[in-house]
């Protein structure tokens, strides 16, 4: 992720140390559900779930000779927890761990941004209603046309911005699935309730059937929902940039600091908001025109080999 572009809140989430953390929420879950069916010593899971941690750096350290990331990943547990380390992962396959660890995160990852969905459609909202009686040239083409209210505008994005959020919601339940079925989903070694059991933990569904992964089609369809609200809100960045034209010159951003233009034009007042990758809020263009051009990338992983 790039810095300049990212939410603090969304950059923590897809952080190392966060990714590790699910994973290790997800082992702790396996071994809980474990001990509680009378597979492992519940003396093992209480020293399990007291010595348990991990190290990015160390992590990484042991990946250099494993050449493995989950199999660095439990080494690394295994120095802390001791001899009950020889339950953790019981019956697992690496998939298990990483994809219901997935379903997590793209499930956090998703009420961050719904939560500022709802916060951008009450905006909308209120918008709408201000600008109501506010008259504006209509145009098609760019060429004016009929007058238009200035707030059927921002009612028109509400209802955009509206249908966006179902999406989302949908995108949202569709990724929340959890895999603990072993190598190649057969369940060789584990009884299917451990999958019931682990992902009514985390709060997951499970899969209905899995192979060696989570099938892919909602990893796609989830991106893709993401690829429509990037382009909602490119467009509307867009209509607003325009509106701000010198010879167009509808609307003007306020500016939070003293306005600097350009490197090479001082004197300029440029959108602040909208397009400069240096002010507030570049999310809006700067990284948004990339992924609806991306989203073909995101169907190659649903034919994969591990199937």
């Amino acid at each position: 992720m790039i810095d300049r572009y990212t939410l603090p809140e969304m950059g923590a989430l897809w952080s190392e140390e966060t990714k590790f953390q699910k994973w290790l929420d997800v082992e702790i879950a396996v071994c809980e559900v474990h001990a509680e069916m009378g597979t492992i010593p519940r003396e093992a899971l209480k020293q399990i779930k007291s010595r348990a941690k991990f190290s990015v750096t160390r992590i990484n350290e042991i990946e250099k000779t494993t050449d493995h990331d989950v199999i660095a990943f439990t080494t690394n547990l295994a120095e802390s927890i001791g001899d009950a380390a020889r339950y953790v992962h019981y019956g697992l396959t690496s998939s298990d761990v990483v994809d219901t660890a997935n379903a997590l995160l793209l499930r956090e990852a998703c009420d961050l941004l719904l939560k500022k969905v709802d916060a951008f459609i009450e905006v909308l909202k209120r918008r709408a209603f201000e600008f109501k009686d506010t008259p504006q040239v209509g145009r098609t083409h760019g060429i004016h046309a009929e007058p238009t209210s200035f707030g059927l505008t921002f009612a028109l994005w509400y209802d955009e911005m509206r249908r966006s959020r179902e999406r989302l919601s949908k995108a949202r339940a569709a990724v929340a699935v959890g895999k603990i079925s072993g190598a190649v989903g057969a369940f060789a070694l584990l009884d299917p309730q451990v999958e019931e059991k682990v992902c009514a933990r985390l709060g997951l569904k499970p899969a209905p059937d899995s192979t060696q992964i989570v099938q892919r089609d909602s990893y796609a369809e989830y991106l893709c929902t993401l690829a429509v609200v990037a382009s909602s809100l490119e467009k509307f960045a867009l209509q607003v940039r325009h509106w701000q034209r010198t010879e167009v010159r509808e609307a003007q951003e306020s500016w939070r600091t003293l306005p600097s233009g350009t490197n090479a034009t001082s004197r300029i007042r440029p959108p602040n908001a909208l397009c400069c990758p240096t002010r507030a809020s570049p999310q809006i263009t700067c990284s948004t025109r990339w992924r609806p051009s991306s989203m073909v990338s995101w169907f190659i992983p649903i034919a994969c080999w591990r199937i």
